[in-house]
């Protein structure tokens, strides 16, 4: 039987938690609704899916290759907001405490970690599932034989 690698796309659930959630604070007034979010997204997952491997990736912040190859690239978008910001070190230390590894490659967005490495579990016959809300990410994946 095949083992199975879960990969999340930890950028995309940390926007999709801080836009769903209500905004949620702890006792010092720091933000928490993407952390409270991400973290219950994960256990859904989680319960959902059994894996004998997962991992969680992220952005890492900076600029990445195609902003060396593009300098308009996602030029567009507005800054992330501060209190979502402000919740990406503890969403990181939350996941870990999960038991996941978090991966978070500089100068290389999150979807290209995550394709690297669904391929390479295809070439070592592990199933992969991604868990992502990024439409341009779902369109590299594929379905492959039982």
């Amino acid at each position: 039987m095949k083992k199975t690698l879960l990969l999340v796309d930890g950028s995309s659930y940390l926007y999709r938690a801080f836009h769903a959630m209500p905004d949620l604070r702890n006792a010092q007034g720091e933000p928490t609704g993407a952390l409270y979010g991400v973290v219950n997204m994960l256990r859904k997952l989680v319960s959902d899916h059994k894996a004998e491997y997962a991992a969680c990736i992220f952005d890492a912040r900076g600029k990445t290759f195609r902003d060396d190859l593009y300098p308009e690239y996602k030029s567009h978008r507005p800054p992330m907001p501060e209190d979502l910001a402000a919740q990406i070190e503890p969403i990181h230390r939350a996941v870990r405490a999960l038991g996941w590894p978090v991966l978070a490659i500089e100068g290389v967005e999150a979807d290209d970690v995550i394709g690297t490495l669904a391929k390479r579990a295809a070439e070592h016959d592990v199933h992969t599932i991604v868990s992502t809300g990024d439409k341009d990410l779902a369109q590299l994946c594929w379905t492959s034989p039982a």
